[in-house]
């Protein structure tokens, strides 16, 4: 049937007449500072700032920038008179909006910088000023730290069940005349902590700071606590939680295992440059224990949870009228430990949950249904007998008490009350079990809230298909469940560990659906920070075994990496360490981040050598311990055949995913100009993929070792099949897929996350959607049909020990933005999402007839909406200003192109479509299917 189509326009003139005579058609705004919002106490000496735009007339097109001007100010006055004392860029003829590099003068510590940007238009008018934005910095020079670590004198006895260290607080009394103009406080902590200043807690953020390498590393965040300081006496306090400081892999001579703090601020009246008081941690503070503990001895299965014994409350312990005279005094430690700025967001509370119903089970207890499964924190009010003891079973499965030894509990007070609330650990289930209670809880004395990184959202998803509705609503509902402390753990009530294959499954995912830039370029530094450790499975605390015996953290070679960062433990195989090259790109791709690749080159190639180290003829053979060698992982059926097994196919997935780290080193390479490498790399890339194709491909049906999806997908996705092999092998997938496993999938953690890369890469919608539309096993509509309200980790739901909330199934929620929504990332593209491709998914399937999109790239919104009905198909986009998009068609729909008073630029593509040059604006298109 011959196709017919119209080409409508939401605007039929370039500049419209609401446009201001003379005025810009841009407004910057939106800006941002190494991918935050207005950050403080960064220590990056040359920032990178951004902003994207908003259109003076929404209903004009073409809008571009030629040119941008930045001015950097010390104080709000001064940029209010377009004076920049610290830079003035002058007019930088680009159209670049995003990583621009500060060029002014060398920033100072502790210091406030205000900028903003204006920028000239596509016809060179020029635009109004931005809002001012600001960023404020650390401290640049380890010498200017002048305070000391400090904690108590009770440290962790790993022989306990239970935790033996009482979550101390830490207070010092000083004496002001005057308020001051400016105090920045800037804390790191071993462990969790919680800053106080007269009582009042100090910024929202909960659960600080974000987790680091504590062989290696503190992270410091500043506070501004000139606010609260008044004249007379005043009280700085700090509370510190355990949680990752009695963690196993990071013991280290000389540092305690115990929480421990080290925090100063400098005061500063009117214009001074000189502080007139210095605040810091010293052996003069004083210290108690509070009423909580942590429970359990955080590790891999024993997370535990919090006691609060309301008994021993001090309600003013941080405050003026608290007499601290018979407190100890701190003990003063001195770890070999970095000190660096936090330059990720902070832990923050988010969505709050209601409990669905409390049930009187026959023991006595009370099973609370929060209604959906979550990570975080709970509180609880309680009375009964002084000095009863409550305790709260978390569980994921709706007749199991407690999984995973995940329990908390409460003292009740000498008034006969008491609330119990999470704050320095948080626990993970659906069900609460409350022993100890004499009466039936009321729905209101419970709460509960997620907790996770306090990244923003990007994007929205919403279409015709219901189950794909849920599976993207569950899969980014898991993800940020998975996000506390600034990087992608397993799971959150097991381990907590920051494995690097499930981030293949992750990653992308975040990315297409937040603002996820701080976030992974923080997760890069951790990866840098445990490079030249094998991994660690076991006892940490048996010192007779640690960094002696096998998978016992060893330093073997500079490149070797544990699976997982910056936790070291767990077990893994190629494709986890490899993430160190593949997320850097998958950043650069989204991001146009150059920086991101220049910093972890040394670590890519570190870590390639040590590949090298272990091949043979041009094939990775099996090294490492029984838990060093993992290929796929958590395919449907895999704990029955045994997944960590040494079977050919293991050997096969592990030797594509070498060649594919070798492949995108090579594009790396290129990048950054590295030519040595990129000839090296690829030569590698050669021989590697000739030997796999030697010694795995099967000729006689066109597929890799043991015929799987998985081989199937990395073999492709690493480019290992030669040119004339590659449609054979692919063929072959889509056999495997719809015929051999009746459209389900049948892949695992790394094996899905390489298999959802490649059909998003080759425009494979079809057998995308035949995937995730499945209601039965395996598939995530056999997970909705099993009432799951988060992602499990294995496809299997009843399997003992495994995890419901888990990393392993989350790659759909990248294609739905990057797919579905017929948005495509340009290949070519240097700039991210600046220049971007349309092309509508190639299924056509009855349940899924419109779908609706917003994403949040970081060159702008991009929206798409199709709807395909009564035999015609119509698509609204919106692309940025200052972005471009290509527009892709088929012949047919290209035939009867007929559009508007807007200019095309038509260009013909060799696979036989026909593309479109669309500049900024907003469109409509209508065509007869």
């Amino acid at each position: 049937m011959k196709r017919v189509l119209f080409l409508g326009w939401l605007l039929l003139l370039w500049a419209a007449p609401t446009l201001a005579k003379g005025g810009s058609s841009l407004l910057p705004a939106h800006l941002r500072c190494e991918y935050l919002i207005n950050p403080t106490g960064i220590d990056e000496p040359h920032p990178r700032l951004g902003w994207t735009f908003e259109a003076t007339d929404p209903k004009a097109f073409g809008q571009r920038q030629t040119a941008y001007r930045i001015l950097v100010a010390a104080t709000p006055e001064e940029l209010n008179d377009n004076k920049g004392s610290w830079w003035s860029s002058g007019w930088i003829n680009s159209s670049d909006m995003q990583q621009i590099e500060y060029k002014g003068k060398p920033l100072q510590s502790d210091q406030s910088y205000y900028w903003k940007v204006s920028v000239k238009d596509e016809q060179g008018r020029i635009s109004p000023w931005s809002e001012t934005a600001q960023w404020t910095t650390g401290l640049f020079q380890p010498g200017e730290w002048q305070a000391s670590w400090i904690g108590t004198a009770e440290v962790f006895d790993p022989h306990q069940r239970d935790c033996n260290i009482n979550d101390p607080w830490l207070r010092k009394t000083i004496d002001l005349t005057e308020v001051p103009r400016k105090a920045n406080m800037f804390v790191a902590s071993i462990g969790f902590h919680e800053l106080y200043v007269n009582g009042r807690k100090i910024g929202d953020g909960v659960m600080a700071p974000a987790v680091s390498n504590h062989t290696k590393r503190a992270r410091y965040i500043a506070y501004d606590i000139a606010k609260e300081l008044k004249p007379g006496k005043n009280v700085i306090a700090l509370w510190l939680g355990t949680s990752w400081s009695i963690f196993g892999p990071y013991i280290t001579p000389g540092k305690p295992n115990t929480p421990i703090v080290i925090a100063q601020a400098a005061l500063y009246n009117g214009n001074a440059t000189t502080p007139f008081m210095f605040i810091k941690t010293d052996g003069s503070w004083r210290t108690h224990p509070s009423p909580n503990r942590l429970l359990g001895t955080w590790d891999f299965h024993k997370m535990g949870g919090e006691i609060w014994d309301a008994r021993r409350e001090i309600k003013n312990w941080n405050a003026v009228g608290c007499d601290d005279s018979a407190w100890q005094p701190a003990v003063v430690y001195h770890p070999p430990l970095l000190l660096s700025a936090q330059m990720v967001e902070p832990n923050l509370v988010m969505n709050e949950i209601n409990p669905v119903s409390v049930t009187p089970a026959p023991d006595g207890s009370y099973i609370v249904d929060m209604g959906v499964n979550f990570a975080g924190w709970t509180a609880i009010q309680v009375h009964g007998h002084p000095g009863d003891t409550i305790q709260f079973q978390y569980s994921e499965r709706a007749h199991v008490p407690m999984t995973f030894a995940l329990h908390s509990a409460v003292v009740i007070g000498y008034d006969g009350t008491a609330t119990f609330h999470n704050r320095f650990n948080y626990s993970s289930g659906r069900w609460i079990t409350i022993r100890g209670l004499k009466y039936a809880p009321a729905l209101t004395d419970i709460r509960g809230w997620l907790v996770r990184t306090g990244y923003m959202a990007a994007s929205s998803f919403t279409c015709s298909d219901s189950l794909q509705n849920w599976i993207y609503d569950r899969v980014r509902w898991t993800y940020e469940n998975l996000s506390l402390g600034g990087y992608i753990v397993d799971c959150p009530q097991r381990e907590r560990l920051g494995y690097g294959g499930d981030a293949h499954a992750t990653c992308e995912t975040g990315m297409y659906n937040y603002h996820l830039g701080a976030f992974y370029t923080k997760w890069m530094e951790d990866w840098r920070d445990v490079q030249g450790s094998e991994a660690i499975v076991g006892n940490m605390y048996d010192t007779a075994w640690a960094h002696k015996g096998l998978m016992s953290g060893r330093h073997l070679h500079k490149g070797i990496q544990p699976h997982s960062a910056p936790t070291y433990m767990g077990g893994g195989g190629p494709p986890w360490g490899g993430i160190c090259v593949s997320l850097p790109w998958f950043i650069y791709q989204q991001e146009g981040d150059r920086r991101v690749l220049e910093r972890n080159f040394e670590m890519i190639k570190n870590w390639l050598a040590f590949l090298d180290t272990q091949t043979k003829d041009h094939l990775l053979q099996r090294f490492g311990g029984n838990w060093d060698f993992l290929g796929d992982w958590l395919w449907p059926g895999a704990t029955a055949e045994g997944m960590n097994n040494n079977k050919p196919q293991t050997l096969c997935l592990n030797n594509c995913y070498r060649v594919f780290n070798l492949r995108t080193a090579v594009k790396i390479a290129k990048v950054l100009g590295k030519t040595k490498e990129a000839a090296e790399w690829q030569q590698q890339a050669e021989l590697s993929s000739r030997a796999i194709n030697a010694r795995f491909y099967n000729a006689a049906d066109h597929s890799y070792s043991d015929s799987s999806m998985a081989n199937m997908a990395a073999a492709l996705l690493a480019g290992v099949p030669t040119p004339d092999q590659r449609a054979a092998v692919m063929k072959r997938l889509e056999n495997e897929i719809l015929v051999v496993r009746k459209g389900h999938i049948n892949v695992g953690i790394t094996g899905g996350a390489m298999l959802f890369r490649l059909l998003r890469d080759e425009g494979r919608d079809d057998l995308l959607y035949s995937m995730t539309s499945q209601t039965s096993y395996p598939g995530w509509g056999y997970m909705k049909a099993n009432d799951a309200t988060t992602i499990w980790e294995m496809w299997e739901k009843d399997l003992p020990g495994h995890s419901l909330l888990h990393s392993s199934f989350l790659y759909p929620g990248a294609w739905y933005i990057n797919g579905a929504s017929g948005i495509r990332r340009d290949p070519a593209s240097t700039k991210g999402f600046q220049h971007f491709l349309v092309r509508l998914p190639s299924f056509n399937s009855p349940p899924m007839t419109w779908a609706n999109t917003s994403f949040g790239s970081s060159a702008g919104i991009i929206k798409t909406s199709w709807k395909k009905e009564n035999g015609h198909l119509t698509l609204q986009l919106s692309v940025p200003p200052n972005c471009s998009a290509t527009l892709e068609l088929t012949e047919q729909e290209a035939a009867g192109l007929s559009g508007g008073q807007a200019p095309l630029k038509k260009q013909r593509r060799q696979n036989g479509g026909v593309a479109y040059e669309l500049p900024a604006g907003n469109y409509v298109f209508s065509t007869a299917i």
